[in-house]
């Protein structure tokens, strides 16, 4: 059965699919797309969408009309959006038989839109395929469980569990508070198997009712379109039970942030040898320079990874989040860590990504940043043995308006992600900037509205 209409055809049918979600992701990792009854959906093979779509902020506005013309059709032409009948998905939430299947956009020549953020992990994998590799890659999602608030003056508060109770403190690895969510948890689980999606383990994060799910090491693209839904059906589990999840890089004051921790390595294509491993263990040159590749591009790029104002507030020194992309063995404070592993699991773990990052982006930026290191045989640093936050080397851009403008100005991360998807990321970024920067904080209320 090679045609993908057909494929997905079946996969509908033994799944008594009466609706199908038509979606893509836009820049924020939002689900954007339209639902068709299956019998519709399979006599379009596809769906229209505005290209405009792509170019939405967060809060849903577009960026402004010079951007806009500059990058998309000037009739506003549609795209076209063919369905992945990989990325098909139930949705078990729902009362009604209902499917997600992800698609990907392409112009009237059947060309692939570059704004994409799937096309733009798409190439980078493209990339490692021409070199003869194939990047393995898991990811590890840290998340809050917070009470419902209405009010976005009013701080986040952990949600009470089943014990009638708030969690206090914080309570690392903690078995028992985590089963203080124990409903809503197997409800996550039941609904993730339905799905297909590869969850490894559950564990209780620093914060209080901060959780981290696991995912087993696979294939890049799609453990991006898992993360994509995971964190749908998370909320749909968290509103099921009264309360609510955020993916927040920094949700709470004084609290340790959510991070999307992304470990990694590099098979050859065709013998799965992990090629960060030497045939007696140690690490291999290319490793090195997958590290060096990571040191040298990630600062240039970090808006992938950190893509919003609220993600730089976790950058701040011991406060469980790295501040520069340093590198060392079994060592939690860098960015980069090398876990102990036997050879064939020799990885490295950036630890650098928000939660809050579109996965197809940042596993496209963290991924190319080590290509490049392997072309360019890039040399790492020394590796770091001690405590890393106060490390001066190897830093940052400090906030989101310096790390656009880094990214901005680099121009390989243009050639090899096209120079439209990043004026057109850039542009989105900066007009939620400009948003934000409208907004008066309650620090500004409480300490300047009676003292200056």
């Amino acid at each position: 059965m090679n045609n993908p209409l057909e494929q997905l055809q079946e996969q509908l049918r033994q799944h008594g699919i009466t609706e199908v979600e038509c979606a893509l992701s836009d820049f924020c990792g939002i689900a954007r797309g339209k639902i068709a009854a299956t019998a519709r959906f399979l006599e379009e093979g596809g769906m229209r969408l505005p290209e405009s779509v792509l170019l939405q902020t967060v809060t849903g506005e577009y960026v402004d009309d010079h951007v806009f013309d500059t990058l998309l059709d000037e009739a506003g032409a549609d795209m076209y959006c063919r369905p992945d009948p990989q990325a098909c998905f139930v949705l078990p939430w729902l009362a009604e038989p209902t499917a997600m299947v992800i698609h990907d956009p392409f112009d009237k020549a059947g060309n692939p839109i570059e704004l994409s953020p799937r096309h733009v992990l798409k190439q980078v994998l493209g990339l490692y395929a021409d070199e003869g590799w194939q990047p393995v890659v898991a990811p590890e999602l840290e998340f809050y469980l917070t009470r419902r608030s209405f009010d976005p003056d009013v701080p986040l508060e952990a949600p009470d569990g089943r014990s009638g109770r708030p969690e206090r403190g914080r309570q690392s690895f903690s078995i028992d508070a985590t089963h203080e969510f124990a409903p809503l948890f197997e409800d996550l689980y039941h609904w993730c198997d339905a799905q297909g999606l590869d969850l490894d383990t559950l564990s209780h994060e620093s914060g209080p009712a901060q959780m981290e799910v696991n995912f087993r090491h696979g294939d890049a693209l799609r453990l991006a379109d898992q993360l994509i839904l995971f964190k749908r059906t998370l909320h749909e589990a968290a509103l099921k039970h009264g309360i609510s999840a955020t993916f927040m890089a920094k949700p709470i004051a004084y609290q340790p942030g959510s991070a999307m921790h992304i470990h990694q390595s590099v098979q050859a294509l065709h013998t799965s040898d992990n090629l960060f491993a030497r045939d007696d263990g140690g690490m291999s040159e290319q490793f090195l320079h997958y590290i060096g590749g990571l040191q040298r591009y990630i600062p240039q790029l970090l808006p992938l990874l950190a893509p919003n104002v609220n993600a730089f507030r976790r950058f701040l020194p011991d406060n469980c989040a790295p501040v520069n992309v340093a590198w060392g063995h079994d060592n939690r404070t860098v960015g980069l860590r090398v876990p102990c592993a036997s050879p064939a699991a020799m990885r490295v773990e950036n630890r650098l990504p928000g939660a809050d990052a579109n996965p197809y982006l940042a596993l496209a930026a963290t991924l190319l940043c080590g290509y490049l290191g392997m072309r360019e045989r890039i040399e790492p640093s020394a590796p770091l043995s001690g405590r890393a936050y106060a490390h001066c080397g190897l830093s940052l851009p400090n906030t989101l308006d310096e790390a656009l403008a880094r990214m901005d100005a680099c121009d390989k991360l243009k050639t090899y992600l096209g120079d439209r998807f990043v004026q057109g990321y850039v542009a989105v970024k900066r007009t939620e900037h400009r948003h934000y920067r409208q907004v008066i904080s309650t620090w500004e209320r409480e300490y300047l509205q009676l003292s200056v």
